[in-house]
Formats: structure tokens, C-alpha cells, sequence
């Protein structure tokens, strides 16, 4: 049966749906030797779908990753400058997975690997609203910063929603804060601190939707349990 190419690299594990469509647009993609076009289709069982010349993967197990991302690693499965990356963190798990959105360099935390590209669609669609908590430790004038960082409705002339924001610990001129976003934008929070006038000194993911990091040790990574897939809305193979 024919389906879109786009769903067809999602669930291939190769990419995003959205990242599918923009390899398509980039001429990356090819069905019997023919440069795809973005809203084709193919039949995977009929047709040769190849991705920069390789064939598409034969998908298999769907795998499910949990990585607490040190500081210092960038969050793709390559890099042109030659930085660490986290597919060098999980290279042990004997399958090829994907970040689920990203992290900065800087940053650290909860990061979720999988191959299964509906997946990552779902949590990375910005019209799902996934739930994300970070732990941010900030420098400057504190007192008042939850209350000026949960205003911020604008970056550089960019709308964003509003943020929950918690003091979990306060000095004179120090904080550690609860932050709670349900968009991902790029450096969204470290954007908003300085907005507010706010040095990002420690910026740390805890938890996405309705899995926490946990006290998994930093560069190590687990499997989701049964129950976290679930909660995920991943359907359990028997």
C-alpha cells in the first residue's frame, strides 16, 4: 500500500516527519531512482526508497532511550566541527537512534533516543504542547525573577507562550528555578533569562511529558520501562 514518503522515513526511524520533508525538498530522497517530490508516495513492500543513495532500513524493534546528556555534547549523531556528540553516549545500544528534540552545548539532562519516528513527531510537534521541566541555576537580580520570567510573552519579536515559574532556592544574588515550557524553541530559556537580565550558570532538563531523569548518572542512558512507554502512548508488543 502506498503511503507519503515523509511517513514512510518516520517509520523507518531515519528522521522527523518534519526533518523527512525537508531532505525531500533538498532533493535527498530518490523512489526507483527518481528524485522524490515533496506529497509523493510509495509502496515500501514495491518500491526501492532510498535516503542519500542507502536504502531505507527494514524496521525493527522499536528501542526507547532515556540519556542524562552531559555538558559539553551536542545533541545530533554527527558534527562537521568534530564536538562530542550524544550517538557517541549510546553507540552501546546495539541499534541506530535518534535524538528527540534537542539540547544545547551548555546544557544537560533528560534526553529521549528512539527509532520510532511517529514517536518523536508527537513529542516534538509544537502543536502537542509537550511539557518540559528544567532546573536552571541563574545569577544577577534575582529577587523578583519568577514573577518577570513567567511575563515574557516575546523574544526578539518572537511570541511565546508563558512559562511556570518556581523559586526552588534563593540567595542575593543567586536562584535555582523551576521552569516549565511547553514549547521548544531554540535556547528558549536562556533567551528569556536574558530578557530578563539573568546569566544562565547551570541549565538542567528533568523531565519531558511524563518521564523524569531520575537519578541516572550524568553520560549514562536506560531503556524506558513498560510504564513510561505507555505513558508515552506507545503501544506495547506482547
Amino acid at each position: 500500500m502506498e503511503e507519503r514518503l515523509q511517513k514512510l522515513l518516520s517509520a523507518a526511524g531515519v528522521c522527523s516527519r518534519r526533518a523527512a520533508e525537508e531532505y525531500i525538498t533538498a532533493g535527498r530522497v530518490t523512489v526507483n531512482g527518481e528524485t522524490a517530490q515533496l506529497g509523493g508516495k510509495a509502496d515500501p513492500h514495491r518500491d526501492d526508497i532510498r535516503l542519500d543513495g542507502n536504502p531505507l532500513p527494514s524496521r525493527g524493534e522499536p528501542v526507547y532511550l532515556l540519556l542524562n546528556k552531559p555538558r559539553g555534547y551536542v545533541t545530533t549523531l554527527s558534527d562537521e566541527k568534530g564536538r562530542r556528540t550524544v550517538a557517541e553516549l549510546v553507540a552501546d545500544c546495539g541499534v541506530r537512534v535518534y535524538p528527540v528534540g534537542r539540547l544545547d552545548l551548555d546544557s544537560e539532562g533528560l534526553l529521549l533516543l528512539t527509532n520510532d519516528g511517529a514517536l518523536a513527531q508527537r513529542l516534538t510537534h509544537p502543536g502537542h504542547e509537550v511539557e518540559k521541566v528544567y532546573h536552571v541555576w541563574v545569577r544577577g537580580p534575582v529577587e523578583g525573577a519568577a514573577d518577570r520570567l513567567s511575563r515574557v510573552r516575546d523574544l526578539e519579536g518572537e511570541p511565546v507562550c508563558p512559562a511556570l515559574v518556581k523559586v526552588l532556592r534563593q540567595g542575593k544574588e543567586t536562584a535555582k528555578l523551576a521552569i516549565v515550557i511547553h514549547q521548544g524553541k531554540n535556547r528558549q530559556i536562556r533567551r528569556m533569562c536574558a530578557a530578563c537580565g539573568l546569566e544562565v550558570e547551570r541549565l538542567r532538563r528533568v523531565r519531558e511529558h511524563t518521564v523524569s531523569l531520575g537519578d541516572l548518572p550524568p553520560g549514562k542512558w536506560r531503556r524506558l520501562t513498560a510504564e513510561e512507554m505507555e505513558s508515552l502512548g506507545v503501544e506495547i508488543r506482547s
